[in-house]
């Protein structure tokens, strides 16, 4: 079996602040046969629910937290954002992003194309995971995430931004490219076959860079690498995250 993470980093606390664990999934390990081969942890594509639990509760224990404690959303490509501070009672609602101030809570966003979006200020406490694709950019999702946490109490956010499609690989309609770029101008793209395209995580890089937010920047186009779920390339496919979790400064 191999390792649960594509990429993974850890942010040490000076001892009086939180640390924060953040990283993006893979397909190296896990129990997904078929098209879901791998660490799929989305529950909504078709695969064995017993597979996708196991996947779900494999990633809940290298990043040390109890499964309840791994939150994840309701995705529907909107640009809500809901405060969470434990396990959710029932089902998800349906939003595109969540943030906390809770500690040993780990905050996950499924994607396979889209763009994951990891915020955190760990001197302040507030940590928030974000599914951003093509319509949340558009609609603000990420602007709305930084918002939110500074109300609730961030005042230096850094955000780690994942892999997804790039633009060469997202061919779209001119008008649907035209509309993007109408919103972050650095989403404008031509595909491998010079045909209009969207980068959607160079706009979304360009919306933190205007909301004064720190980006780290992970390589990896989804489409072009085995080691990432990518519907744009398979169509029938399983879903990877990337998660975040606020640990005790005394952890």
């Amino acid at each position: 079996m191999g390792t649960v993470f594509y990429w993974r980093t850890s942010i040490v606390s000076d001892g009086e602040s939180p640390s924060v664990d953040l990283g993006f999934t893979g397909r190296s390990a896990g129990r997904g046969s078929g098209p879901y081969a791998g660490l799929n942890l989305g529950g909504h594509v078709g695969d064995d629910p017993a597979d996708v639990e196991a996947n779900r509760s494999a990633l809940a224990g290298e990043l040390a937290v109890p499964r309840e404690r791994l939150v994840l959303m309701n995705q529907v490509h909107g640009a809500d954002i809901v405060e969470v501070d434990g396990p959710w009672v029932g089902d998800p609602p349906a939003a595109d992003g969540i943030i906390t101030r809770a500690t040993e809570l780990a905050l996950a966003a499924l994607v396979a194309d889209c763009v994951p979006v990891l915020l955190h200020d760990a001197r302040a406490g507030v940590i928030g995971a974000v599914h951003a694709g093509r319509p949340g950019m558009v609609a603000g999702v990420v602007g709305r995430a930084v918002s939110a946490m500074r109300d609730l109490g961030a005042t230096s956010l850094s955000a780690t931004v994942g892999p997804s499609v790039c633009g060469r690989c997202y061919e779209v309609p001119v008008q649907m490219a035209d509309a993007a770029a109408a919103i972050a101008t650095a989403s404008a793209a031509r595909s491998w076959t010079g045909t209009p395209a969207i980068d959607v995580s160079a706009g979304v890089v360009e919306q933190l860079a205007a909301a004064d937010v720190a980006v780290q920047w992970v390589p990896g186009c989804t489409r072009e690498s085995g080691d990432l779920y990518s519907y744009r390339r398979d169509g029938r496919t399983g879903r990877f995250v990337g998660v975040v979790a606020l640990r005790r400064a005394d952890s």
